[in-house]
């Protein structure tokens, strides 16, 4: 009698060491400076949707925001640390005495003094983080590369939400390590 193969989740995927393209390696030095600062790596402490940290979709949205701009010959630059810094907002959103109002129209505003805080921003980076939640937020997206920012968070959170992807593999693969509790 022949044995039946072992059944493993995702088995027409071979689970190897992925090496990082040079997308990725662009995109680490576009971004180097913020991913080695505690802020930045402080965000792998919250949660943001269900059992996803800040610093996971973030990166996320960065690293989309800079593909879909290098692809759409836009300011990859911009894009990639608009979109790593627009959720900086440091604190944990679903404890309601640590924001005042509404998480999604207040964080914006967070993030970026937090930002600014951290790293000198460009006018189009700033912009990137304030108008990250438009329409619902109160910044209108400036520029091609704010509101590609607005779409690509919208496009990430869904798959997050829903579960269709989760972003710690990215995380993982490009090495950046988050500042948990404990750390």
């Amino acid at each position: 009698m022949a044995r039946e193969p072992e059944r493993r989740p995702y088995f027409f995927i071979e689970r190897t060491e992925i090496p990082m393209t040079s997308h990725m390696e662009a995109f680490i030095q576009i971004t180097q400076e913020l991913l080695g600062s505690e802020q930045v790596r402080m965000m792998g402490r919250w949660k943001h949707h269900g059992p996803i940290t800040t610093l996971d979709h973030s990166l996320f949205v960065a690293y989309l925001s800079y593909r879909a701009a290098k692809a759409l010959g836009l300011d990859e630059r911009a894009a990639a640390r608009g979109g790593l810094l627009h959720d900086l907002y440091l604190y944990d959103s679903k404890d309601k005495s640590a924001h005042p109002g509404w998480q999604c129209f207040d964080h914006p505003r967070a993030a970026a003094r937090n930002a600014e805080a951290l790293t000198e921003l460009s006018e189009k980076e700033r912009n990137i983080i304030l108008s990250h939640m438009w329409p619902l937020g109160g910044a209108l997206p400036r520029s091609p590369e704010a509101l590609l920012v607005d779409l690509v968070d919208t496009f990430c959170a869904g798959l997050e939400v829903f579960r269709i992807y989760h972003p710690s593999r990215l995380r993982k693969r490009l090495g950046v390590q988050p500042l948990t509790a404990g750390t």
